[in-house]
């Protein structure tokens, strides 16, 4: 049994109880995904399958034979980053730093979400050609990744550069 993982194709392991947190950091090493909770409550083990976002310590490995996995290591690197790793940089989307591979593989995820049309909870007209990305459904839809050192202004302004069409008034509030 195989997944891919960041564009490499990678055995998963016999044990069907090893977590997709633990494959990616314990057997292949990819320490850049964090094991915060444990229990699917603060989003710093958020990777992308398939580009949609999944908790992976809640996950187990065996679950994705033959999908597709991406961690912060195959979104970007020192030299080549991702445009939202930039932007954190940029707006100091970060302090401690430990939540920040959680929030922009969140955010990556849920970019691809609303170009899909899929509506979050604040979503205020489903009938709309597209969902604009305002300062509520932002937060509405990163509310799963939790920032112990509070520096969710710098992280919504990293996101919203990244992702809104217009800028949100907000965002550097």
């Amino acid at each position: 049994m195989t997944m891919t993982v960041n564009g490499e194709a990678a055995e998963i392991p016999r044990d069907p109880r090893v977590s997709l947190l633990d494959f990616l950091r314990e057997h292949l090493h990819l320490s850049g995904t964090k094991k915060g909770c444990d229990q699917g409550a603060c989003g710093a083990c958020t990777v992308l399958v398939d580009g949609e976002r999944v908790l992976s310590c809640l996950s187990l490995a065996v679950q994705f034979e033959g999908r597709s996995v991406t961690t912060i290591e195959g979104l970007g690197q020192p030299g080549s980053l991702h445009p939202l790793q930039q932007a954190f940089v940029e707006h100091d989307g970060f302090q401690c730093g430990y939540c920040t591979p959680g929030q922009i593989c969140s955010a990556v995820g849920m970019a691809a979400e609303i170009a899909r049309g899929v509506p979050s909870h604040v979503t205020v007209d489903l009938g709309d050609d597209g969902i604009d990305l305002s300062h509520d459904e932002l937060r509405e839809r990163m509310s799963g990744n939790l920032c112990r050192c509070g520096a969710y202004n710098g992280i919504v302004a990293a996101i919203a550069e990244t992702f809104a069409e217009e800028p949100l008034a907000e965002a550097a509030e």
